[in-house]
């Protein structure tokens, strides 16, 4: 139960960092695309896309195995610690050069300077990696969420001054830049770890022979998912990868903020016990169960929900954003699934695995995009709801034969809360139909569906529910108790 109350309390810390900084950027976000409107926001996606891939590199892979290594010391951490400097400078004198390339091959001259500006994140985020992952290693969740709070309220009182002085897209570059500066200054101020004058090669040999084949996986990863955004910005227009970008970045914020926090404490927690296949399936199967269960009902709620949504809180000219919407909600509903199980194969050490997996992933990926690409976008974007039920199927294949957690199993684990949702979601589709303006049918739908899918938990005593409920307890009683 100890064990239990550490990682809840851990993950309600990393829940609380992701969601408290998201939704002040959120907000921020949808401030900014009233003011900027599309045309500032395709650069910025344009741009991105290239930061993204290389921002792969700045890990190595090797926070994944300073984390999953048993007994990780100093002279591990400083050694990643150098080499991720060394490769992010040398990352960034590479797009410096390339800037213009790009630049070239979307015909837009005005690219170049916000690149190399921005790509200046690339050398920060190297200098945050490693305290990133000694707190994830030791737990101290705590740390992320002070040091993302700030930089994210202080980088929206930066990007929105900017945008209303008038700087178009160098409003959108200064947020991001300073973010995450000041979110890397913090972390260094709050966890106490330095880089130690140590440098080992063996060390970096035996990690990197773990942290490569995670490495090639993630990159190969962020290839695939921005090769989409690639072709939309060169074959499309302008504005459909605007709108297109705009639809996944609304139910991003709450996947990724439910998503990265269960994947910060499951990995550490997973690799004490990496040697005891019973217990690893235990917390798959219950990260399972509880992450579908928070996830599920968002999802479901906010593609409901979706044109009303839009409507109110944006202009008119994002509308054509609300189809995407609705696709990538019902996409990232089942990323739960994914996590729990990649966790798993990492935390038993299984790097090579995970590279397979990925590499048969990204093939059929890959397919899905050549065959839809000239079609149309949506043809693009409606390719990944397939994409996502073969990469559960793919995900959960090996941890049949690794945990005996199958994901037939895995399917009946999910149902319950699964189809809760889809009732809830019809209920409150059902609002939409009385014709009241947006406002009103917003807040008879959000208090509706949540009424619902928790009365109905309840009724139907689903098992995710009553173990939320207990453990929140437990961990409020147990504070009581302590004063």
């Amino acid at each position: 139960m100890k064990k239990n109350s550490l990682v809840l309390s851990n993950m309600l810390w990393r829940l609380g960092e992701r969601l408290g900084a998201k939704a002040v950027a959120f907000v921020v976000e949808l401030i900014l695309a009233r003011m900027l409107g599309p045309g500032a926001f395709s650069i910025i996606a344009l741009i991105t896309i290239f930061t993204a891939i290389l921002q792969v590199f700045v890990d190595s892979g090797l926070g994944n195995a300073l984390i999953q290594k048993k007994d990780a010391d100093d002279v591990d951490f400083s050694t990643v610690f150098y080499v991720n400097m060394g490769m992010c400078l040398f990352l960034y004198f590479l797009i410096f050069l390339i800037a213009p390339l790009i630049s070239s091959f979307y015909n837009n001259p005005d690219l170049t300077a916000p690149i190399r500006v921005l790509s200046l994140t690339i050398v920060i985020s190297g200098v945050k990696n490693v305290q990133q992952a000694y707190v994830s290693r030791n737990m101290l969740f705590k740390r992320f969420f002070f040091a993302t709070l700030g930089g994210t309220i202080g980088a929206a009182v930066i990007g929105i001054l900017l945008a209303y002085l008038g700087f178009g897209v160098w409003a959108l570059v200064a947020q991001m830049l300073f973010n995450n500066l000041v979110d890397t200054i913090i972390l260094w101020v709050t966890v106490k770890w330095r880089p130690k004058k140590v440098f080992s090669f063996e060390r970096f040999k035996g990690l990197f022979s773990y942290g490569w084949k995670l490495l090639v996986s993630s990159l190969i990863d962020t290839v695939y998912n921005d090769l989409r955004q690639l072709i939309i910005g060169k074959r499309y227009l302008p504005t459909d990868l605007a709108q297109y970008n705009q639809g996944k970045k609304f139910p991003m914020y709450l996947v990724t903020n439910i998503n990265t926090s269960i994947d910060s404490v499951l990995l550490p927690t997973m690799s004490e016990v990496q040697d005891d296949k019973q217990a690893i399936k235990s917390m798959t199967r219950r990260a399972i169960k509880t992450s579908t269960y928070i996830m599920m009902p968002f999802m479901v709620g906010l593609a409901v929900c979706a044109y009303s949504l839009i409507h109110l809180i944006l202009a008119d000219e994002w509308l054509p954003c609300v189809p995407f919407l609705r696709i990538f909600c019902f996409s990232y509903a089942f990323y739960p699934i994914h996590t729990a199980n990649l966790n798993a194969i990492k935390a038993m050490g299984r790097s090579d695995l995970f590279l397979k997996l990925e590499v048969i992933k990204k093939i059929v990926g890959f397919l899905a995009i050549l065959i839809t690409m000239w079609i149309s976008v949506m043809a693009m974007a409606y390719s990944l709801l397939f994409i996502s039920v073969a990469s559960q199927i793919i995900n959960s294949w090996p941890n049949k034969k690794l945990m005996n957690y199958s994901y037939f199993e895995q399917l009946k684990d999910l149902m319950p809360q699964l189809l809760l949702s889809l009732v809830m979601g019809a209920i409150v589709y059902c609002v939409q139909l009385l014709g009241l303006n947006d406002i009103l049918t917003l807040l008879i739908q959000i208090p509706l569906g949540a009424a619902i899918y928790i009365i109905g938990s309840k009724l139907l005593h689903l098992d995710s529910f009553e173990y939320l409920i207990s453990t929140v307890k437990g961990l409020l009683g147990k504070r009581n108790k302590a004063n």
